[in-house]
C-alpha cells in the first residue's frame, strides 16, 4: 500500500458564513470522483448558525453525514427531513434541484458533520434528481473485541465476517463511505476493497500505517486487503472512501459541476429562469 498523495484540510467558509475545513478535489484527478469533502465542527453556534440557505445544484451528488447535532434538509422536490446524529442524507442532483440545510435547534450544543460532493458521469448529469436518507433504517455499525468499529455510511462493507449495508446504496461511481474508529495501536483490516480510488480522511488523531500527519486526506494505491493502524499515542477516527473513477473533464462553477463551460453557462441560465423550482418553507 502506497500513499499517492496527501491533501491537507484548509479552513474556509461557505453558506451563510459557516466555518468549515475543506478537502478540495476539483482539480485533483487522483481524487476522482470525489469533488470536495467539507467538515463542519464547532461548539460555538456563531460558526454555523447561519446554515446553508436555499441554493441550486446540477451535475453532482451531495452526501451529508452528521456525528453531532443536526440539520433540517428542504428541497424543491418537496423533501423535508431532519438529519441527526449518525444519520446520512444523499441527493443526486441530476438536471437541477434547489435545497437548504439549516441547523436544528439542538445544534446549539455543538455540531459536527461532513458534506461530500461526488461527481456524476456525463450520461447522468441531466437525469431527474433523486433523494435518500437513513431516517427509516439507520446505518449499521460493528465493533470488534479490540474496540475497532466501522459504521457503513454508503454502500456495503465487510468487516470481521459482518456484512454492513448502509441506507444509501446507489451513489455515483459506486462510491462507498465508512466511518472508522481505531483505538491507539490497534489495526483494522478490510478484505475485498473495491474501486480504483481508495482514500482516507484522517479527521481525529494520526495513523501509524500508513503514516499520517494529522488532519488530511490520504490517497492510497488500490489494494484488495487494506490495513490501517492507529498511532500508539492516540485513538484515530477516519472516513474511508472507495469508488470507480469517472475520468471525464470537470467544469465547475459554484454549485454546478458539468463537463464543459457551455454546459455551465446553460446551468446558470436555467437557474435564473426558474427551472430548478423552489424550496417551500
Amino acid at each position: 500500500m502506497k500513499v499517492i498523495e496527501r491533501i491537507p484540510q484548509r479552513h474556509t467558509a461557505d453558506g451563510d458564513g459557516v466555518k468549515i475545513k475543506r478537502i478540495d478535489g476539483f482539480s485533483n484527478s487522483f481524487l476522482d470522483p470525489i469533488l470536495m469533502v467539507d467538515e463542519l465542527r464547532s461548539d460555538n453556534p456563531d460558526d454555523y448558525i447561519g446554515g446553508f440557505p436555499p441554493h441550486p445544484h446540477r451535475g453532482m451528488e451531495t452526501f451529508t453525514y452528521i456525528r453531532k447535532g443536526g440539520f433540517e434538509h428542504r428541497d424543491s422536490m418537496g423533501n423535508v427531513e431532519a438529519i441527526e446524529q449518525y444519520g446520512t442524507q444523499w441527493m443526486s442532483t441530476g438536471k437541477g434541484i434547489l435545497h437548504s440545510e439549516m441547523p436544528l435547534n439542538d445544534a446549539k450544543e455543538g455540531l459536527h458533520g461532513f458534506q461530500i460532493w461526488i461527481n456524476l458521469p456525463a450520461k447522468d448529469k441531466m437525469r431527474d434528481p433523486l433523494y435518500k436518507d437513513s431516517n427509516d433504517s439507520g446505518n449499521p455499525q460493528f465493533v470488534d473485541n479490540n474496540g475497532v468499529s466501522l459504521r457503513a455510511l454508503a454502500g456495503t462493507w465487510e468487516f470481521q465476517d459482518q456484512r454492513l449495508d448502509a441506507a444509501v446504496q446507489h451513489t455515483s461511481a459506486n462510491t462507498k463511505i465508512a466511518d472508522i474508529h481505531i483505538p491507539k495501536s490497534e489495526t483494522i483490516t478490510l478484505n475485498g476493497v473495491e474501486g480504483n480510488l481508495l482514500a482516507v480522511l484522517v479527521y481525529e488523531g494520526k495513523l501509524e500505517l500508513p503514516e499520517s500527519r494529522g488532519a488530511e486526506m490520504l490517497i492510497l494505491s488500490p489494494v484488495e486487503v487494506l490495513s490501517l493502524t492507529a498511532d500508539k499515542h492516540t485513538d484515530v477516527n477516519v472516513l474511508l472512501f472507495s469508488a470507480n473513477q469517472i475520468k471525464e473533464p470537470v467544469a465547475h462553477h459554484g454549485p454546478f459541476v458539468m463537463n464543459t463551460q457551455e454546459e455551465l453557462i446553460q446551468a446558470v441560465r436555467d437557474y435564473q429562469s426558474g427551472f430548478f423550482g423552489q424550496v417551500k418553507n
